[in-house]
């Protein structure tokens, strides 16, 4: 099993989502954050002028069986890419043990209901 951990555009986050959805990815962990970055081109955005730095971010948090990283990776870079300074990083780590705890179940089976495939 693996974490994949994508920080994202908050303007892009919505196509993320879908994207995650349309190949079956339905649970992950969202939310708001703010980072600071190296980079040093400022924009204007809506009047304001604004640091590429300073954009707001969601972080997403995924955790996927081995044979579905590339295509969660892949959806993940197609719907956040906006080929700007700023477009974000995704972050992949092993993942040792799952534990389901209403039941207690560990491994793989932990992530998803009976019955369901991811």
């Amino acid at each position: 099993m693996k974490k994949i951990e994508a920080i994202v555009r908050k303007s892009r986050f919505e196509a993320v989502k879908k994207a995650l959805h349309e190949i079956d990815i339905h649970f992950f962990t969202y939310w708001d954050v703010t980072g600071v970055g190296k980079e040093r081109e400022d924009f204007v955005l809506r009047g304001a002028v604004v640091e590429a730095n300073t954009i707001e971010r969601v972080m997403l948090s995924i955790v996927v069986r081995d044979h579905n990283v590339d295509k969660t990776v892949e959806a993940i870079l197609k719907a956040a890419k906006t080929g700007k300074i700023g477009d974000g990083k995704i972050f992949i780590s092993n993942v040792d043990e799952v534990i389901r705890i209403r039941t207690g179940e560990r491994g793989p089976e932990a992530l998803y209901l009976k019955g369901e495939e991811e």
